[in-house]
Formats: C-alpha cells, sequence, structure tokens
C-alpha cells in the first residue's frame, strides 16, 4: 500500500505535447496575447484539464483530439491567477452541437403553484456536475474574440462561484476581499438592474439583470473579450474581475498583458 501511495504522490503532472500548444496558438485568437508565463500556466492547466475531465460529445457530434484540447484551454482560461482548484468538484463536460433545450420547473411555496417551461441555452454549469456547453457557440466566439460573448468563461464563472458552496456571485477570496467584492458587486449589479428594468439601453448584455451569479458570469465575459467597455461601463466591477482573472488577453482600447512584455 505505502508503495502505491508513493507512486501516486510521484506521478509526475501532465503536460501539453508542444504539437498541441501550436495547434492551440492557431485555433484561439487570444492565446499568442498572453504574456509567456501566462501562456505556459494556460498550458499546464489545459493538460490537467484534459487528463482529468471526460469531454463528452452528444447529440452525434464527434470532436478531434485538436477540437477537445480548445475546449480545455478555453475553460481554463479565467483560471490563470485562480489556480487549478477552479478545477476541483466536477468531471465532465457535455457538448452539444448547438444550443440546447433544458426543462425547467419553479415550485411558489406561497400559491403552491408549480410553473414548467422550456429554456433555450447555449451553455451550463451545474454545481457538482458537468459542464455543458454549446460547440457552435464556442467556435462563434473564436471568430469574434472582442464582441462582449465568452461561453466557456462565463460557465467557468459559475463553477468558481459554486466552489464556497453557494451561487451567488461571489467566489471563495480572502475575508477582506469577499467583503468589499459583495458590497461593490451588490451595488454595481443593483443600478444596472435598475437601469434594465426602466427600459434604458445598456452597453452591457441585459441578461446579467437576471441574477447576481449572471452578472458575475456576464462581466467575466466582458473582462476578456471587451475589457475596455467594461471598464468605462463598471469601473469598480472592472477592477475586481483584473484582480481575479488577471491582465485580459484583449488589448481593446489598450495593451494586453503580453504588449507590456514586448
Amino acid at each position: 500500500m505505502f508503495t502505491l501511495i508513493r507512486r501516486l504522490w510521484s506521478r509526475p503532472a501532465p503536460t501539453l505535447p508542444d504539437e498541441v500548444q501550436a495547434q492551440l496558438a492557431d485555433d484561439l485568437p487570444w492565446l499568442r496575447r498572453l504574456a509567456p508565463e501566462r501562456r505556459q500556466r494556460l498550458h499546464e492547466l489545459t493538460a490537467r484539464f484534459l487528463a482529468g475531465k471526460a469531454i463528452t460529445p452528444v447529440q452525434g457530434l464527434e470532436l478531434t483530439p485538436r477540437q477537445q484540447a480548445m475546449i480545455a484551454a478555453s475553460s481554463c482560461l479565467p483560471l490563470l491567477e485562480f489556480g487549478a482548484e477552479g478545477l476541483h468538484g466536477w468531471s465532465q463536460v457535455l457538448v452539444y452541437p448547438g444550443a440546447f433545450r433544458a426543462h425547467r420547473s419553479h415550485h411558489d411555496a406561497e400559491t403552491g403553484v408549480v410553473t414548467e417551461w422550456e429554456d433555450e441555452l447555449s451553455g451550463e454549469a451545474w454545481d457538482q456536475g458537468p459542464l455543458v456547453l454549446s460547440w457552435d457557440d464556442l467556435l462563434s466566439d473564436l471568430a469574434e474574440p472582442e464582441a462582449g460573448y465568452q461561453l466557456a468563461v462565463h460557465e467557468m464563472a459559475h463553477k468558481l462561484d459554486a466552489l464556497d458552496g453557494v451561487m451567488d456571485g461571489t467566489p471563495p477570496l480572502p475575508a477582506a476581499w469577499q467583503k468589499q467584492w459583495a458590497r461593490d458587486f451588490q451595488s454595481a449589479y443593483e443600478a444596472f438592474c435598475a437601469r434594465v428594468d426602466a427600459g434604458g439601453e445598456t452597453a452591457i448584455d441585459p441578461y446579467a439583470a437576471e441574477a447576481p451569479e449572471e452578472f458575475f458570469a456576464v462581466t467575466s465575459e466582458y473582462h476578456f473579450s471587451a475589457p475596455a467597455l467594461l471598464a468605462a461601463e463598471m469601473p469598480t466591477v472592472a477592477a475586481h474581475l483584473q484582480r481575479l482573472y488577471g491582465p485580459s488577453p484583449i488589448p481593446e482600447g489598450g495593451v494586453s498583458d503580453a504588449d507590456l512584455r514586448g
């Protein structure tokens, strides 16, 4: 038994072959914009993801190993500063060809009425269950990396949010920062909801007003795809996300971390 334990502890960390690294650089428009050390960190996280998660295509979809690496790297982008802890608690990625339908129900405790409906989704993140993604939407995000949408980032933000056992728009953070985060995000969320409820146009996707956890996930997408817009609309939120995720690889309105390194 002790020999087995020693073998498990001494097992080398998975690595990403040079060929796969080169393919990712061609396939992911934002990857070359990462500073070298962060690019290496992404490769390490991607290797862990591929070794530890089952990527399962459904509804007749087929994915090559190269495409699976794209999914893994895109999902690891929000973990560059947070680290591999963000991969804990789940083991599978379900990938649909496109948008998929999910059955929903709500029980009103006061009236006893149960309401049922169907949602059309491009992604979903279950608390202790799989990550669910639409392949078509992932490809659309890669085709327009600065359009404000990053499906894998959105769903991984939910996974980070759920790590403390409550999906409420606040990932696990040091106590002092968590208190400041909760105050600032709640204030920004309420102000944004007021604008949406009043029928005003918003530069940020109004879906962010659905719930605090969606506000966190949507603004996370903007950090990685339209950081200048997010900073202009919600500077306090943008500052928190910069601290959580590190510099955005998109240099829109400024410079990326790779540009800073030359």
